[in-house]
């Protein structure tokens, strides 16, 4: 164990952020910290690396365990060129390689004693630098450069010219070369593309230290950790195994907790229904059965309801008409600007029904090609046309479509003036905007607010071809997955560009990787019929191959047979069930009617006085009652 928090409460503003949270991290253990926006995970990390003090508990790092910490808006601010930056990474190391080079020349000079005195320090300091791979630094630096992708020209360039997001990729590159036992990682995928991101996977992966990571990334966490910490209601709940297996206990734990507190619920219900219903009998047997099931009733547990979680968007989008088979064709579009080609003769269709990832590295004109479909970018060559009935909603990465100025209220009743007061509201509320928070400025939003007003006019557009750029960055993972399961019960067409792996495997029935003008593939691209998985399988294959085809792969097929069977023989069994039951009280009804009937003739007069009618209806009155008596069994037999 190298790292243990033990009962961390954090409040603030009187809000308990974190409560008596305990949990603890093993030596090269790999692990994370997962939970919606805004329960805390930051807030964790913090108080784990000391910037933030708990206000009660511990956290115990053990004795001779240096830590690396990268938050989301860490980058590295310097007048230093990348590659002097990389090597403050390897100060140490350089320094005692300074000293090696100082104690060989000392050695050519010295003899007797002082001669072995230098040759003992300079072979403990050559081991230690073997073993700490000193004479590969050049190349461990090139490496992990290139993976995060900066390559030999790049490395000259001065940090202070870099963009922000570069500037976070040097900062993760330097903590990697450092090569602490514990590295902390804030969301480190932000600013990366799908190889850069790979490249860190499998650095991870490797790597002979422990890892704590916070990240949406899905995919990203499928491949790299084994524990997960699950950050909800300021409770953390560890979990064994990657993303997917802790998705999955998560879920039945929650379903077996909703499904106990709803048979409980639904018992204490039927116990009470029941009682009713034998007190309705008015017979001294049946009140005494309701007597006795009501103190069985009054000992029962009752479960608690479990929490609600009310923090989830409600997206449905359905077009508003059907557009025809053929809804995009893109014939030999090419792009670049002054200095910079970024696509040169693409074609590829796509058509009604399919939902379509175009993937890439950064640079490689994705964002651009949305643009020039959506017209909000002239293409310097070729064209391309819209089928019968297409109508596109687009969803823009920076939301740049919001109107500066604009409250929330306005935005959606700019855009859809038919709507009223009452209508706006609510959709806003679906997207999680209640109350004041309908007022808020566009301008003041957060990335995960703009993303979600976005989301909610897409919603209300109606469209059947559906145009997104990165439309689950700034979503928590909850909102990603309700955006999934939208994208996966829409109707129409839908064409995405994405860096979230997790999302495209979930969504993408076909892959456009768009290449850099002249690498391999067709006009610059290469179509996988699939998903991610169905891509990475497939890449490897085509690697080689100087021109791409269109390989088909068929979906397997998951449904269970013995499942079915089961499922439908217990809905039989449960319809049964119910006939009998109705059959019965229909019965008890028919007979207490009669029974009432009787006893109503038995005090006339003329029956009284009419000794053949009366043993006639005393008679019946006594098969209605053994007739009863056996129902009344029946009923509380079929009602348990």
């Amino acid at each position: 164990m190298i790292l243990q928090c033990s009962n961390i409460t954090k409040s603030f503003d009187g809000k308990d952020i974190i409560k008596a949270s305990s949990f603890h991290i093993e030596e090269n253990e790999k692990c994370a910290i997962v939970g919606s926006n805004g329960v805390g995970k930051s807030t964790l990390l913090n108080i784990i690396t000391g910037l933030l003090s708990p206000d009660t508990g511990n956290v115990i790092i053990s004795s001779g365990i240096d830590t690396g910490y990268l938050a989301q808006s860490d980058a590295v601010d310097s007048e230093n060129t990348i590659w002097e930056e990389m090597l403050l990474a390897k100060a140490d190391l350089l320094e005692e390689e300074k000293e090696i080079r100082l104690l060989e020349k000392q050695m050519k000079e010295l003899k007797g004693i002082e001669l072995e005195s230098v040759m003992k320090r300079y072979s403990a300091l050559n081991s230690h630098f073997e073993r700490e791979n000193g004479y590969a630094i050049n190349s461990e630096v090139t490496g992990v450069l290139k993976g995060l992708g900066f390559y030999e020209n790049d490395h000259q360039k001065k940090i202070s010219t870099l963009s922000g997001g570069q500037k976070t990729r040097v900062a993760l590159a330097k903590l990697l070369l450092k090569k602490p036992k514990l590295i902390i990682l804030d969301e480190p995928t932000n600013h990366l593309d799908l190889s850069s991101v790979e490249f860190l996977e499998g650095f991870l992966r490797a790597y002979k230290g422990a890892v704590l990571v916070v990240s949406h990334d899905r995919y990203f966490l499928d491949r790299i950790v084994t524990k997960v910490i699950d950050l909800e209601n300021g409770i953390c709940t560890v979990y064994s195994g990657n993303y997917t297996a802790y998705a999955e206990k998560k879920k039945q734990a929650r379903d077996t907790a909703l499904k106990a507190y709803l048979n409980n619920k639904a018992e204490i219900e039927h116990q009470e229904e029941v009682i009713r219903k034998l007190r309705s009998f008015n017979r001294e047997k049946s009140v005494k059965r309701a007597d006795s099931r009501q103190k069985l009733l009054d000992r029962m547990e009752h479960v608690e309801k479990p929490p609600q979680f009310n923090t989830k968007m409600n997206l449905v989008i359905t077009p508003s008409i059907i557009s025809g088979k053929d809804v995009l064709s893109v014939m030999d579009l090419s792009m670049s600007f002054p200095g910079r080609n970024l696509f040169k003769d693409i074609c590829f269709e796509i058509k009604r029904g399919e939902r379509v990832a175009l993937i890439g590295n950064n640079g490689t004109g994705k964002t651009t090609m949305l643009k020039i479909l959506t017209r909000n970018l002239r293409p310097v060559s070729g064209s391309f046309r819209l089928g019968t009935n297409v109508k596109i909603g687009y969803y823009d990465q920076e939301q740049q479509l919001l109107t500066p100025g604009n409250n929330l209220f306005e935005e959606i009743s700019d855009a859809y003036p038919d709507m009223d007061n009452t209508s706006i509201r609510n959709t806003l509320a679906a997207f999680l905007f209640c109350g004041e928070d309908v007022f808020k400025l566009t301008d003041v939003l957060s990335g995960g607010e703009r993303g979600r007003l976005s989301l909610a006019k897409l919603m209300l557009s109606n469209a059947n071809f559906l145009i997104l750029d990165e439309p689950t960055n700034h979503l928590d993972i909850d909102s990603k997955e309700i955006l999934e399961n939208a994208l996966n019960e829409y109707e129409g067409t839908v064409l995405f560009v994405s860096h979230d792996r997790y999302f495209i495997n979930s969504v993408a029935t076909r892959i456009i990787d768009l290449a850099p003008e002249g690498s391999e593939g067709l006009n610059g691209i290469t179509d996988y019929v699939g998903n991610y998985d169905y891509y990475l399988e497939k890449k490897e294959e085509l690697s080689s191959a100087s021109v791409s085809g269109t390989v088909t792969v068929s979906a397997s097929d998951s449904d269970n047979k013995n499942d079915w069977e089961k499922q439908k023989a217990e809905k039989a069994r449960q319809q049964k069930l119910d006939r009998d039951l109705k059959k019965c009280e229909e019965e008890i009804s028919s007979l207490e009617l009669r029974q009432g009937e009787i006893n109503e003739l038995l005090t006339h007069d003329d029956i009284a006085t009419d000794v053949s009618r009366c043993m006639e209806l005393t008679k019946e009155l006594d098969e209605i009652s053994s007739k009863l008596e056996d129902l009344y069994t029946q009923w509380e037999s079929l009602s348990s």
